[in-house]
């Protein structure tokens, strides 16, 4: 079916308008996005990984070639959410590699046809320090482009930020070094963004070194204003390079965008715990110590609360004053519906506490739901944002579909046994981000493998950076590193089996490494492999 419409033509009145309020009429109500509307940037439409519901399947395949409307494959691994303004979609990729390759720098941002896929130009933006590709963390090409119609901003956030008219020519071009997690936002004509002082080695790998690093060298969020990319604020606080800030309006009608510190490889920024920053200058409005934080969350907020997880306890935080109003544990004593060899069953568990208490970038809010994924179980949770009730339901670990052949389903080591994919790397075994009927081949279309961190090879539960869910409508879409997307009913009264509506892939098993979220035009649903972009109708 043609995605290209007009319907978007009133929209290039207005020039470097928050892309949020643009389309917030789109969205309102709940009503279909129309054909060619946009997904302008990562966090879409609204800025908060949602918009309003899609005319594509509930289900689809790559593998068996079900639903599909185009595939498109590139030269290159990457990583980013494809973008959709009208028939124009864009994505970036990494530089292509003549041989097998762990690191790379420079990234290539793709304009292509979202109607047939087709390619329409292509323009490189250089980068300074070494990214490991295709790493389950991120690399430089992470970071999805950003468009307002008329300008696409591409960010290589290993040292460039290029803006290109839409036909590809280069309208400016400026140092900017920023984090590989990061995902632009544009916003009242700012484009918002993390800023990064230190650097990882040679091999992209951040190290601890900097854990004391002065308030200087602290990484912080940016604005810049997108029609010159000359600086406008830089927020008083610092942030984690892997918190994602979400532009959200308090219920006082202030904008603003809560922001995380604390994590892995020794972060120096102090302290740990949640801030609550102005969109409009950066200023800090408040911030709440929490001693151990993990910060790679998104941070929404429900009803005067901000929604945080913490250790083991979900937190409701007033926005106005930044103190805690209630916490429940999600670890102990919760339902579970587990899947058994006899059948679904419900069960109560108290699961094991971690400093991490979700999978990274894994937590979204769809109306009074907070879903996320369990750390080290193959469980997705939610909060009842209202009452706190806490429930989970076990998803496969991995499916696979071939042409002709029954459909194998792996829930657990014991359950695969025998059929399980051998492992080299004797630290992965017992780690059920490795359990697997087939690991992640992280080869590029052109088959050479472009992978600097072995942990990709993961099936995408566990320790791991998720791909960030997205959500159309009240349908949740949780895509995981192995190119599996399960497909939820997010406004389900009970989160069980009958929640699933569906569990679709992105290709063959082992071939369908990706980390981008899945986006839609309101018509189609796009997606972005190692190896190619494709449409599903």
């Amino acid at each position: 079916m043609p995605v290209g419409r007009a319907a978007w033509a009133q929209s290039r009145i207005v020039y470097l308008m928050s892309v949020r309020q643009l389309v917030f009429l789109l969205v309102l109500a709940g009503a279909p996005l129309a054909a060619g509307q946009p997904w302008p940037q990562g966090p879409g439409p609204q800025g908060d990984f949602t918009a309003g519901p899609t005319q594509a399947s509930v289900e689809w395949s790559v593998s068996l070639d079900r639903h599909i409307a185009w595939r498109t494959e590139l030269p290159e691994t990457g990583q980013s959410s494809p973008v959709v303004w009208g028939d124009a979609l864009f994505v970036t990729t990494m530089k292509p590699v003549s041989a097998d390759a762990e690191i790379g720098s420079d990234i290539v941002v793709w304009r292509l046809s979202a109607k047939t896929g087709a390619v329409v130009w292509k323009q490189e933006v250089e980068g300074e320090y070494a990214t490991q590709l295709s790493a389950p963390f991120g690399d430089a090409s992470s970071p999805a482009p950003v468009t307002d119609g008329k300008h696409v901003w591409a960010l290589n956030p290993a040292g460039r930020l290029a803006c290109f008219d839409m036909d590809g020519k280069l309208v400016w071009s400026r140092k900017s070094v920023s984090v590989v997690r990061t995902r632009p936002v544009l916003h009242n004509g700012l484009l918002l963004f993390h800023r990064q002082e230190y650097l990882p080695d040679d091999v992209g790998h951040f190290t601890a070194e900097n854990v004391d690093a002065p308030r200087e060298r602290w990484t912080q969020l940016q604005a810049l204003d997108a029609a010159t990319g000359e600086p406008r604020w830089l927020s008083e606080c610092g942030v984690n390079m892997g918190a994602l800030p979400l532009v959200q309006r308090r219920k006082d009608g202030l904008e603003v965008l809560v922001v995380g510190r604390g994590g892995g490889h020794g972060p120096p920024e102090k302290p740990e715990g949640v801030s609550m920053i102005r969109a409009d200058n950066g200023k800090t409005l408040w911030t709440l110590p929490l001693e151990g934080f993990m910060s790679t969350q998104t941070y929404p907020l429900f009803d005067g609360q901000a929604l945080v997880f913490h250790e083991s306890e979900h937190l409701w935080v007033d926005e106005r004053t930044g103190k805690i109003t209630k916490r429940v544990s999600v670890t102990k004593d919760v339902p579970v519906r587990r899947w058994t060899p006899e059948g679904r069953r419900t069960v109560r568990e108290t699961l094991e506490e971690h400093a991490r208490p979700i999978t990274q970038q894994s937590n979204l809010l769809v109306g009074p739901y907070h879903y996320f994924r369990a750390y080290d179980r193959n469980y997705l949770g939610r909060v009842d944002a209202r009452s706190g009730a806490v429930e989970y339901v076990e998803l496969p670990l991995q499916v696979l579909r071939e042409p002709g052949k029954p459909e194998q389903t792996l829930w657990s080591a014991a359950q695969g046994e025998g059929k399980l994919a051998p492992l080299e790397q004797k630290r992965f075994r017992g780690n059920i981000a490795y359990t697997s009927l087939r690991h992640n081949e992280v080869r590029n279309s052109r088959g050479l493998r472009v992978m600097g961190d072995d942990r990709a090879i993961g099936n995408g539960w566990g320790h791991t950076a998720s791909p960030i869910p997205t959500a159309f409508g009240d349908r949740l879409y949780v895509p995981i590193l192995s190119g599996l997307v399960f497909v939820i009913d997010a406004s389900a009264e009970t989160l069980d089996e009958g929640a699933v509506l569906a569990i679709n892939d992105l290709g063959p098993l082992g071939q369908a490494f990706t980390r981008a979220s899945v986006t839609t035009d309101g018509v189609r649903i796009y997606a972005h492999t190692i190896r190619e972009v494709l449409a599903i109708e």
